[in-house]
């Protein structure tokens, strides 16, 4: 009967919304556990996706960074390569790359050994230059490898001349890694700091015309007969790791009869 007279006539409607209010909190209270398992369940789920992500995102960033420093590698070496191309064509010789494989790391002594050996035509006395100018010759030659005297080594000696006026003079080495001694100078010697060196081509050993280095110092004691004239090498005999082995035309049909290779260390034209 109550519920027809409330169905009809709308009677215990504000009954209903009291009793509405009351309920409620007791309602929220009960629906309080399910509703907190649930944000937990949820948070842990976008806390371990974010962990999840995170850590294939470091990942991810480790591997472009060593991506990265390939390329920079990469364009390091074919910069190299680029300047050693530019070099044989002004030495206008036969040449062949070779890497360096050792360093002779002895107080005093300048070595290097590198990659080429009989196998590709080298033989002793072979000038090896970089791209920035002449850095030694091979004074022993293996099956795959040869041993290079650099011209910082004080058993070394260079036939130059200064660019400037053609003043000749003999470099040799100090044992030091970044000096050399031009010798045979006179104190009135028209030389001056700066002034650059480069190879005579006397001796037929070494190509003419090609940097040696620059004057960096220049003592004159009036109780000497010579000058003393520090060189600063133009190559850069620390840092290479790519070299030019030398073909001077001499040497062309020697190599070519000892080896019976025609293409070793072909002339770039």
């Amino acid at each position: 009967m109550v519920m027809f007279v409330d169905h009809n006539q709308g009677h215990l409607k504000i009954i209903r919304s009291a009793l509405s209010t009351l309920v409620y909190p007791l309602q929220y209270i009960v629906n309080l556990p399910v509703e907190a398992a649930e944000w937990v369940s949820v948070s842990l789920a976008t806390h371990n996706n974010l962990l999840e992500e995170n850590d294939r995102l470091k990942r991810d960033h480790l591997l472009l960074n060593s991506k990265l420093q390939r390329y920079e590698i990469l364009e390091s070496e074919n910069q190299r390569l680029r300047n050693l191309l530019e070099s044989s064509f002004r030495l206008n010789d036969r040449v062949l790359v070779a890497e360096l494989v050792a360093v002779e790391l002895q107080s005093f002594r300048r070595q290097i050994v590198i990659n080429k050996g009989q196998r590709e035509g080298a033989y002793d006395g072979q000038p090896i230059v970089d791209a920035a100018g002449i850095m030694g010759q091979v004074i022993h030659v293996g099956p795959f490898s040869s041993t290079v005297l650099l011209i910082t080594d004080p058993n070394h000696a260079l036939p130059v001349q200064v660019n400037r006026n053609g003043l000749r003079a003999i470099a040799v080495g100090t044992g030091q890694r970044n000096k050399l001694l031009l010798e045979n100078l006179t104190n009135n010697a028209d030389i001056r700091v700066g002034d650059l060196i480069i190879s005579s081509g006397l001796g037929q050993r070494f190509p003419s015309g090609y940097p040696v280095g620059q004057i960096e110092k220049v003592t004159r004691d009036p109780g000497e007969v010579f000058a003393k004239v520090l060189i600063k090498p133009s190559a850069l005999l620390s840092q290479s790791r790519e070299v030019l082995m030398v073909w001077p035309y001499k040497n062309i049909n020697e190599t070519k009869s000892t080896t019976g290779n025609e293409t070793i260390g072909d002339k770039i034209e």
